[in-house]
């Protein structure tokens, strides 16, 4: 009883408090002002700049975290254990260093800099650099959620699937796919949260060009910085919404799981 009266008051303090001072905070000048602050054309392209960033990213992890994990629990081949090290690095190496390795990669003194300024391609301090440096930091949601789980499954009915007839396309969509498909689902809402709250690495390759290259988290720290602290409450209250929609598809997936298991 005492310990869960204390998980209870450190949820309080560090979790409910925080949470319910954004939202107080971001209707502080009522909900006129709310609407203008989050309805207002910076914000306005910081918040589709975030959803077009979200679109790019996620699937292209689930395609390459769903690839990743079919072959590192279903196969053996060379080069095994260094595929899972290198899905691991983006929880070692910081976002910000992520995104000074791009700069780097591909900044105007960087290796391809003078190339991508000769062909009039832009990538650090516009979209693409914003979508990269997005990208690296959530690539390994997917297939971490999905690896352990299509490793516990071995690979007994996809081998039966094969003695049967069915090819590699068939196996993977009528066997594998049905068996992940709730992994897959948890695996794509972490990484979509992780996209749309990300800041430092998108921080380091975005140039906080107002109305261009600011995301929702970039455009609170410009609010922030310009001590309009109500607008950058509204559009923080904003994510945490988001943050609290995506806790609650968690939520019902764990459920609905334990309920199938």
């Amino acid at each position: 009883m005492l310990l869960t009266a204390v998980a209870l008051l450190f949820l309080a303090f560090f979790l409910v408090l925080p949470l319910a001072a954004v939202f107080i905070q971001a209707f502080e000048k009522g909900a006129g002002y709310f609407l203008k602050s989050v309805l207002e054309p910076d914000a306005l392209s910081a918040i589709r700049l975030t959803l077009l960033t979200v679109a790019i990213v996620v699937p292209a992890n689930v395609v390459f975290g769903v690839a990743a994990a079919w072959a590192i629990a279903k196969f053996s081949f060379r080069g095994k254990s260094i595929l899972t090290t290198l899905i691991d690095l983006p929880f070692a190496v910081s976002p910000v260093i992520a995104g000074l390795v791009y700069v780097l990669v591909f900044g105007a003194q960087g290796w391809f800099g003078p190339w991508l300024i000769a062909h009039n391609v832009r990538i650090i301090f516009a979209v693409p650099g914003i979508v990269l440096a997005t990208a690296f930091v959530t690539f390994p949601f997917v297939a971490r959620e999905l690896i352990p789980l299509m490793q516990a499954q071995g690979t007994d009915e996809e081998c039966s699937a094969v003695a049967l007839g069915a090819n590699g396309w068939q196996t993977f969509w009528r066997v594998t796919l049905p068996n992940i498909r709730w992994g897959l689902f948890y695996g794509v809402i972490l990484c979509n949260a992780r996209a749309m709250g990300e800041f430092g690495a998108v921080s380091v390759v975005s140039g906080h060009i107002r109305g261009e290259t600011n995301t929702m988290p970039l455009h609170v720290e410009v609010l922030y910085n310009d001590y309009n602290i109500v607008a950058a409450f509204a559009v923080a209250s904003l994510l945490a919404l988001l943050a609290l929609a995506t806790l609650a598809i968690r939520t019902a997936i764990e459920w609905r799981t334990e309920g199938s298991a």
